[in-house]
């Protein structure tokens, strides 16, 4: 038993497995704070056309 533990403290498994998730964790952390601003700043564009677009109401005339 006591040599079971012994082998348990000394494994370096977790540990990767750990750093891996920390990795994922700040990779994910950091793709939401560049979707975030790519999203806010893509509003902004779509704003700012639609505000120099002509007012029409969007309703096409037929043609006779």
């Amino acid at each position: 038993m006591l040599e079971k533990i012994k082998s348990l403290w000394h494994d370096e498994e977790g540990a990767t497995m750990v750093e891996y998730a920390l990795m994922l964790a700040l990779i994910a952390i950091v793709c939401i704070l560049v979707i975030t601003a790519l999203g806010t700043k893509t509003g902004e564009t779509f704003d700012s056309a639609q505000q120099q677009l002509p007012a029409g109401g969007g309703q096409v005339e037929p043609t006779p």
